[in-house]
């Protein structure tokens, strides 16, 4: 649909940093040299004295936030998904999630859709490690407005928070006057009767449109569910969805093992045992490519999100 407006996700990022910063003049900015593709550099340009550049050190960059975080500062640490976890996962695991400190990861360029920078820039494994960390929240938000507001989410919650943001621009699809964040609290975006379709961050959108195509093609019913936090998880909706419909699909752009799927699963197997597909990376690295023909070769656009729904049913 050409005509939806799109976004980044890492846009909201440097937007709302800024607002916060006007707010509350505990948050400080942290950057890994990577301000201008983070957007950490739009809260540079009007609070300096609060930013710091660490350089291409995001181990430091973890210990600074930790540091900061103990002497009553709010740091935001910014960096790419692949560097600020990939990096520096002991420094965050044991400086900042072990003595649970008020540090707030903002990760950029996360998932397949980082495109041509292939494999080794298109972290897709981040979601399962920060969900292994005691006490860390996990948000992946869907669309510009709902990054915007787990980035002021993240400020007034205690405690260490990780926040999953795209380079690809995305469509809005939040921009409803009923429109209400909730850390752990998932959002359906339509009922079903049929199947439920859990999803989070970029493939959201991809998820509406596949559920109208089965509605309209085939007589199937999906109801989609929004997870923009993957921990602590909406156990409530996860089981509820489950008894209503009786198959569940979770969506992801991150890799089947570990992630929303696997956070579903947990609660299902424990709860209400139910059938599930998992979409998703299928235990494989990326590659460099344009991201919208990335996501379509793995199967995360509209026809593949359909045509596995359809295999599945």
């Amino acid at each position: 649909m050409s005509d939806v407006k799109r976004i980044a996700t890492r846009d909201s990022y440097g937007e709302e940093l800024v607002k916060l910063g006007a707010e509350h003049e505990d948050i400080v900015v942290l950057d890994a040299d990577l301000a201008e593709a983070t957007r950490s550099g739009e809260f540079q340009k009007v609070y300096p004295d609060r930013f710091i550049d660490c350089g291409i050190a995001e181990e430091n960059m973890m210990g600074v936030a930790a540091g900061l975080a103990a002497a009553g500062k709010v740091p935001f640490a910014s960096s790419f998904a692949m560097f600020a976890v990939g990096r520096a996962y002991e420094q965050i695991r044991n400086s900042i999630g072990y003595p649970h400190l008020n540090v707030k990861i903002g990760a950029s360029h996360a998932g397949i859709s980082v495109g041509e920078d292939g494999a080794t820039h298109q972290c897709i494994e981040d979601i399962a490690l920060m969900r292994m960390i005691p006490g860390m929240v996990v948000i992946n938000p869907s669309d510009y407005i709902e990054a915007r507001a787990a980035v002021r989410a993240a400020y007034e919650y205690e405690g260490p928070v990780y926040m999953r943001f795209g380079r690809l621009a995305v469509p809005i699809l939040n921009d409803r006057p009923d429109y209400k964040f909730e850390l752990g609290k998932g959002v359906v975006l339509r009922e079903g009767k049929d199947l439920t379709i859990f999803a989070t961050g970029l493939p959201v959108y991809n998820c509406l449109e596949a559920a109208e195509r089965l509605a309209a093609e085939d007589g199937i019913d999906a109801q989609v569910i929004n997870i923009h936090t993957i921990k602590p998880i909406d156990e409530e909706l996860i089981v509820a969805a489950a008894e209503k419909t009786g198959k569940i699909v979770t969506v992801e752009e991150h890799s089947v093992i570990g992630g929303l799927g696997s956070a579903v699963c947990d609660v299902l197997s424990e709860k209400a045992p139910t059938r599930v597909m998992k979409i998703g990376i299928n235990d494989t690295f990326g590659e460099s490519g344009p991201a919208l023909e990335l996501l379509k070769k793995y199967g995360l656009d509209t026809d593949g999100i359909y045509e596995k729904i359809k295999t599945f049913i």
